[in-house]
């Protein structure tokens, strides 16, 4: 085990970010935390502020210069040992009418974040990349699956973002992990299928809409699981470049699934309504099935099915909504 780094962590206040501080605090690291608040919310992180383990910071990380003065303060008296970039746009379909939302939130942030740490002459990073980036394929997607033609801007900035990182390691950044996610659920949820249900019968008890006609079947995880197996791959890793699908134990999980199990969970009387089609929207990969060989070669073992991951998030999404 290496000794506890000190470390930046972007989007620091998110969904997938606040989870991944709460555990590095529980390991006694030492966390600077940055987000721009779009989407992350304070109260995410405030256990982890309190422990006096985590500094968070209000910042836009594609105002370079004020990012890197932050950094650079904070990391004064205690050089920075690694970042884990999580910042990004959490919304894929907002990119189909706007494809500067990826290009800002999605590649600028770490084009922007490589800026800085080379300015800082930090060079290890962590970074949360997609699925997306694969595109359709009809085989089991591997870490060398190819070739990779994402169809939405998020899949694409992503992409870019990869190949940014495996530019740098090229000439300066020393060493990268490079998790792909493939949908991602549980609490603090800002964004995604289940969120979205539980937002719509919010709006209207009576009908849940569904965009496509509910067959799109893809594996979901936990955000728990998706923590340890970072967290694993970080400890066990020790590549140039390591690179991982993360995803469950197995199965994929149709959208009809997620809506039954939202509407039996807050609205048992709503109709739901299929709007037809294959896709949920134009970008969207309607089915995937992912292989995390690699990952479980290092000895990580997810223990929740994809189903188990949708029925466990429900649950706590519907608790955290009734507080």
């Amino acid at each position: 085990m290496r000794t506890s780094p000190i470390c930046l962590v972007t989007g620091a206040a998110g969904f997938v970010g606040s989870h991944l501080v709460d555990r590095l605090v529980d390991r006694g690291w030492r966390v600077i935390g940055l987000d721009n608040f779009l989407l992350g919310r304070r109260e995410n992180v405030a256990d982890a502020v309190k422990s006096g383990l985590c500094t968070l910071i209000e910042a836009d990380v594609n105002q370079i210069e004020s990012y890197t003065a932050i950094v650079r303060d904070l990391a004064k008296d205690s050089p920075i040992d690694m970042v884990w970039h999580m910042a990004a746009n959490s919304d894929i379909k907002a990119g189909t009418t706007d494809p500067d939302v990826d290009l800002r939130h999605t590649f600028l942030t770490t084009y922007n974040t490589l800026k800085v740490m080379r300015s800082l002459g930090c060079r290890s990073l962590a970074f949360a990349s997609s699925s997306a980036i694969y595109g359709p394929h009809d085989n089991e997607l591997t870490e060398d699956a190819g070739p990779l033609r994402p169809i939405s801007n998020y899949g694409a900035m992503k992409l870019a973002s990869e190949a940014v990182i495996t530019a740098a390691l090229e000439t300066w950044l020393e060493r990268a992990w490079v998790f792909r996610f493939p949908n991602v659920v549980g609490s603090r949820a800002t964004h995604g299928v289940i969120f979205d249900f539980f937002r719509k019968l919010r709006g209207n008890p009576q009908e849940l809409e569904v965009l496509g006609d509910g067959r799109q079947a893809k594996p979901y995880l936990h955000v728990r699981e998706l923590l340890d197996a970072m967290l694993l791959a970080w400890d066990r890793a020790s590549g140039r470049f390591n690179c991982f699908n993360i995803g469950p134990a197995s199965g994929v999980t149709t959208v009809e699934y997620i809506a039954k199990a939202v509407v039996a969970k807050v609205a048992p009387n709503a109709r739901i309504r299929y709007t037809g089609g294959s896709q949920g929207w134009p970008g969207d990969v309607p089915r995937f099935a992912y292989s995390i060989d690699r990952i479980r070669s290092l000895g990580w073992t997810p223990k929740l099915t994809s189903n188990q991951a949708v029925d466990l998030a429900v649950d706590e999404l519907a608790a955290e909504m009734r507080q």
